[in-house]
């Protein structure tokens, strides 16, 4: 005996919908003490969290000069020590004596394992031409190991009235050219005409040891600028083939080209031409900095 589908599916009831006193009736469930308390405490951390960040990377927060000692000899944090020499280059263009009594921190500061700590304190030792060893230790600051620090040394004994960094300033003009330390394939690497600031990644290069294991490593931006080339994913390449080619950024260019405004001589303008011509990628103000720069070279020669 066959059953119709029809006697297996019950009618659906129509909803029943609950009166308006039941609906009084019911109580409303809101939420308990301790629920309010994490949702409060949640979204007061949103709100610090972000500030916090905000007052301990920010250098243009105040220190006392309790603070601004402590910063310049905290060795775990780097960033504590640029904002204490930022504060004492203020200090320096406010005319304030009392700086002078972190000086000799300056001067040790020349030879700081970091490298955005040299750059940073080869600035601010511009700043002042009175400064006991100063000039003696920017002299020094031309051999260091990055070409950023060699050029804001080079820039700072301007202010000294000397011209010894003056090859220095006219590498700020070239393009930073990065070479593979070892064989290996380019297992990723960033476009053409990205901005990249210092230390930015360009690219990650696989390499292959004698034992089998392969290693990556990251090729990294000696300069802040602008991407002109770089190698491709999957490219292989050789030990010291270019991996990727750097335009320096404005700023760079702008600081070298009115350093040698006052010291550049007639072998230098084949470099400074280059950011006088009219193109989309040269600001008009350093178009006119780099013409005026020429004129100024080209008046001394005669």
């Amino acid at each position: 005996m066959s059953v119709s589908p029809n006697t297996l599916d019950p009618i659906p009831a129509e909803p029943v919908q609950p009166s308006e006193a039941v609906l009084q009736a019911a109580p409303k469930r809101g939420m308990s003490r301790t629920q309010k308390i994490l949702f409060f405490v949640t979204g007061w951390l949103i709100v610090l969290m972000p500030f916090l960040f905000w007052w301990n990377t920010w250098f243009g927060r105040q220190l006392s000069n309790q603070q601004l000692t402590a910063y310049l000899h905290d060795d775990k944090k780097p960033r504590h020590i640029q904002q204490a020499l930022v504060q004492i280059s203020e200090r320096i263009s406010h005319h304030d004596a009392a700086v002078a009594q972190w000086y000799p921190e300056l001067v040790a500061l020349a030879a700081d394992p970091v490298e955005e700590v040299r750059n940073t304190d080869a600035w601010v030792m511009g700043q002042d031409r009175s400064g006991a060893g100063f000039h003696e230790t920017l002299l020094k600051m031309l051999n260091d190991s990055s070409p950023m620090v060699r050029g804001n040394a080079a820039l700072s004994l301007v202010r000294f009235g000397d011209a010894t960094g003056r090859p220095q300033i006219v590498a700020l003009l070239q393009p930073a050219q990065i070479t593979a330390p070892q064989a290996g394939r380019i297992a990723d690497s960033d476009r053409p005409g990205t901005a990249i600031h210092q230390g930015g990644l360009i690219a990650k290069l696989a390499s292959s040891s004698s034992g089998g294991s392969q290693t990556v490593i990251e090729i990294r931006s000696p300069i802040p600028g602008r991407i002109r080339s770089v190698a491709g994913t999957g490219t292989n390449v050789t030990a010291g083939a270019e991996i990727a080619v750097v335009e320096p950024g404005t700023e760079q260019v702008w600081e070298a080209l009115r350093a040698l405004y006052l010291i550049g001589q007639l072998d230098d303008i084949p470099a400074i031409r280059p950011y006088e011509r009219d193109l989309p990628d040269i600001s008009n103000d350093v178009r006119q900095q780099a013409a005026a720069t020429e004129k100024a070279i080209q008046l001394r020669a005669k």
